[in-house]
């Protein structure tokens, strides 16, 4: 028996606040480029997890609601888009013939962000993880080439499962408002204490750049 959609958000909003007491500010640099996933989403908006939350915790939530939103447009298009389905099903085909697949099982909190770090300037890699994936991809037959006709008729349906996937979102949106109170009240208890005590150590790194023990004077 399928979960109903109210279930499975209040089940993957369960998933991400046993998560979240683990989280930890990141040490390394922050990217340059938004997340396209979180940059402006209205789940996140819809769950209350603002500018003022860090990435990698909207990035949580934000990957399980897109799973379950993935889960309901695959149903949907197996019962109702034979075209799109024999699409999907050769590129799960082609996916699995592939040697090296590092996307593959990733934690919701990892699933979507970029394979490799940016690189320091001056200070290239040797290899990225995102370059083997590309060359193991490319080593996999591409698929077979479609008729104008099939191609117009694949459009459609591709628009036809849009149109769903963006109702499932917006009905997770209303859903996910009867759950704002407890995501806020975690994000006080486990987040804004480690936000707190970044600033409240980097603003003593302000106020005494120099340590007058060792001689130094501090500026004026």
């Amino acid at each position: 028996m399928e979960r109903s959609l109210e279930t499975q958000v209040g089940q993957a909003v369960d998933a991400w606040l046993a998560w979240l007491p683990r989280w930890q500010p990141a040490t390394h640099r922050g990217r340059v480029a938004p997340c396209r996933r979180c940059f402006g989403s209205p789940v996140l908006a819809a769950a209350g997890l603002g500018a003022d939350v860090p990435h990698a915790v909207q990035h949580g939530l934000s990957t399980r609601m897109k799973t379950i939103i993935d889960r309901a447009v695959s149903t949907y298009t197996e019962r109702n888009l034979p075209m799109l389905q024999a699409e999907l099903d050769h590129q799960a085909a082609r996916n699995r013939a592939r040697r090296y697949r590092p996307t593959d099982d990733l934690d919701p909190e990892f699933d979507g962000l970029p394979l490799d770090p940016d690189p320091e300037p001056g200070a290239p890699f040797l290899f990225t993880i995102a370059g083997l994936a590309d060359e193991a991809d490319q080593e996999v037959p591409a698929l077979p080439p479609l008729s104008a006709e099939a191609k117009q008729a694949l459009r459609q349906e591709v628009g036809l499962a849009d149109d769903y996937a963006n109702m499932i979102g917006r009905e997770i949106c209303t859903l996910l408002y009867a759950h704002r109170l407890r995501m806020r009240t975690a994000v006080v208890q486990y987040v804004e204490p480690q936000i707190e005590a970044m600033l409240a150590e980097l603003s003593l790194t302000l106020d005494a750049p120099f340590d007058p023990g060792e001689g130094n004077t501090p500026l004026t």
